[in-house]
C-alpha cells in the first residue's frame, strides 16, 4: 500500500484541509490514534509511518500493549483518554504521558499523590460533561471553576478541557461551548473531535482529535 493510500495519510489530509479552512496552521492540530482493542499488529503500521500519538481507553491495556511496542518505536506519546479509577492513577501517572478525563476532586488528589510519587507531572485535560451525559463522566459545567481550582492548587498540570458530546446530535453547539470555556478559564488546549466529527471540532477550535475507526477500522469485540 502507497503512503498516500493509507488511512493515516487520509485523515492527515483532512486536518489540513479543516485547519485551511478554518485559516488555522495544521502544526496546531494534535492527531490521537486511539489504539483501544485493537492489538500492536494493527498499531505497527501506523508507527512505520511515523505517527507518534497514541490514545488508550484502560491502564490495564496499556500497560499489556505499550512497553514492547515503545522500546521498539522511541518518542511515542501516549494519552489515556478513557475514564480513571482513583486507584489506578499512579499506574497512570508512570505510564502515560497526557490523561484527557481529570473529572473529580477525588482525582485530583489522588493524581496529586501519583505525580508527587512517581516524579512525573503529566498534564491533563479536565473532562467536562457538556451534554449533560452523567453516565459518560465529565465535570459538570456549573463545577468546573471549583475543580480548575482545586487542581491548579494541588500542582496539577492543567493541558486543557476535553469533551464527548451527545451522540446523535449536532456536536458544533458542543463544541463551541468547550472551547468558551476553555478561553473563559485561560486554558490553551481543547480535547474535541473523534472519526465522525473532527473536521467540525479543527473549525471549532479543537487542538486535540482522538480518532480512531478511520484509522484502525471497526474495534475488535471485546
Amino acid at each position: 500500500m502507497e503512503k498516500a493510500d493509507t488511512p493515516l495519510h487520509s485523515v492527515q489530509q483532512k486536518i489540513r484541509e479543516a485547519c485551511r479552512r478554518a485559516r488555522r496552521d495544521a502544526d496546531e492540530v494534535t492527531l490521537i490514534a486511539v489504539s483501544k482493542r485493537h492489538p500492536a499488529s494493527a498499531i505497527e503500521p501506523l508507527l512505520i509511518e511515523g505517527h507518534r500519538h497514541f490514545g488508550e481507553n484502560r491502564v490495564q491495556e496499556a500497560q499489556e500493549k505499550w512497553p514492547a511496542l515503545r522500546e521498539q518505536h522511541p518518542g511515542v506519546q501516549l494519552h489515556l483518554v478513557g475514564q480513571l479509577q482513583s486507584n489506578k492513577a499512579e499506574d497512570a501517572a508512570a505510564l502515560f504521558d497526557v490523561i484527557h478525563s481529570l473529572d473529580r476532586p477525588s482525582l485530583v488528589k489522588a493524581l496529586g499523590k501519583a505525580f508527587d510519587k512517581t516524579c512525573r507531572q503529566v498534564p491533563c485535560f479536565v473532562q467536562v460533561d457538556i451534554g449533560d451525559e452523567p453516565q459518560k463522566g465529565g465535570c459538570p459545567v456549573s463545577e468546573l471553576p471549583a475543580l480548575l481550582a482545586q487542581a491548579r492548587d494541588a500542582e496539577i498540570p492543567l493541558a486543557g478541557l476535553m469533551c464527548l458530546p451527545p451522540a446523535d446530535i449536532e456536536p458544533a453547539p458542543f463544541f463551541a461551548l468547550l472551547d468558551k470555556l476553555a478561553r473563559d478559564h485561560g486554558l490553551e488546549g481543547r480535547s474535541m473531535g473523534m472519526s465522525g466529527d473532527y473536521e467540525t471540532a479543527i473549525m471549532l477550535g479543537a487542538t486535540h482529535i482522538r480518532v480512531g475507526t478511520a484509522l484502525f477500522g471497526e474495534r475488535p469485540a471485546n
